[in-house]
Formats: structure tokens, sequence, C-alpha cells
């Protein structure tokens, strides 16, 4: 098949797919003419890809799994490198829920500001009785 119908048949922009194979991550052959034209397996393989993207893993990495993948059967720094990687994702994913406590302080001060955290609201100046002067 050529590139549109896979990226059609794959849901992937011929753009990624171009970019795949830069990486090493997806191959195909060539026509006379240049045109590159895929297995039908490739539809699979894409989606593995993009299954391992949406997993956190770049290019690189997805390039030294692959190969596992392929055998069947994946090495022990392999695997390791997995769970490295999903430590990562971890410590990334309980940053980003500090973070986000962090701004829900910030929207409650900014929506009830109290004297604690507002210099300005310590110490308001007494308001004077113009009238009786």
């Amino acid at each position: 098949m050529r590139i549109g119908e896979l990226a059609s048949r794959s849901k992937v922009s011929t753009r990624a797919l171009r970019y795949y194979e830069e990486q090493g991550i997806l191959s195909s052959e060539r026509t006379p003419s240049g045109q590159r034209i895929y297995a039908d397996s490739a539809v699979d393989r894409v989606r593995l890809i993009q299954h391992f993207y949406a997993a956190g893993l770049g290019s690189r990495t997805i390039a030294t799994i692959l190969p596992y993948v392929d055998a069947g059967h994946a090495e022990p720094e392999v695997i390791e490198s997995l769970r490295a990687e999903r430590a990562r994702i971890t410590t990334s994913v309980a940053e980003l829920e500090e973070a986000g406590r962090k701004l829900d302080q910030v929207i409650e001060l900014a929506v009830r500001p109290d004297p604690e955290h507002c210099p300005s609201l310590r110490e308001q100046p007494a308001v004077r009785d113009t009238a009786s002067v």
C-alpha cells in the first residue's frame, strides 16, 4: 500500500510515517520512481508505535524496543530501562499533581484574599469620619 493509504488506515499523518522511517522504526520498499510501498502489516506496526508514543516513550527508546517485540523476548536490561521510564513518568505525574494543588491555592487566594497572604489587607488604614471635622 502507498503512504496515503497507510496514513488513512492507521490514522496518522504521512509526515509522521516519514518521520518513523527516518527514525528507523518503520520500513518501506521503494518503487522505481521512489514512491514508498508498505506491507499490510505496517498498519499494525504504526499502531504499535503510536501506543509506545502514548506511553511516553521517545523514538530512540522505541527503536531499541521494537527488535525485542519482533523477537517476542526482551533482555533484562530492556525491561529495567522500561521500568526506569515508568518511574520517571510516575515522578512527573506526582510533580504535576503538586503543581495543580498549588495552583488551586493561588486561585483560591485570588478569589478570596486573606490578610495572612495579602499584605494590603493586614493593615487597613482607619477610615476617618470627615463629616465631623
